[in-house]
């Protein structure tokens, strides 16, 4: 996966939230995304699987241009924990590795609000597959 130039790239979740990067490496990856009622839960806050969506793809873009061209990455475990409902506004994620090795990667992802309060946090392990 490299870095979206579009979000019509990233489906229709992607489209959903109108997710923008801001010059992603393989050391950092930052977005900023909004919450709206495309993306609500039954209950009018943000549904958690959005929160996960993005921890994955964020982990995903850092994890796939740090590994280049060597070959590809996929995740194979996510785990996000919510801290605080969202129902609507602009929220900005960040991912950093934990961990870079030669068969996986590991990925933190902290998502903020406006107010810089934490909304989310994800942990997401990749596996790289080097050569293919």
């Amino acid at each position: 996966m490299s870095t979206p130039s579009d979000t019509s790239s990233l489906g229709a979740v992607g489209e959903a939230i109108g997710i923008r990067f801001d010059d992603p490496t393989g050391a950092r990856v930052e977005a900023t995304w909004t919450v709206g009622p495309a993306v609500h839960q039954p209950a009018g806050i943000l549904h958690g699987g959005v929160h996960s969506w993005v921890v994955e793809t964020l982990a995903s873009v850092g994890a796939q241009t740090w590994l280049g061209d060597d070959g590809h990455v996929v995740g194979v475990n996510n785990s996000t924990d919510f801290y605080r409902a969202v129902r609507d506004g602009e929220l900005r994620s960040v991912a950093t590795p934990v961990h870079q090795g030669r068969s996986q990667q590991v990925w933190l992802v902290e998502t903020r609000d406006a107010g810089d309060r934490l909304v989310a946090r994800g942990q997401v392990r990749l596996q790289n597959l080097r050569g293919a």
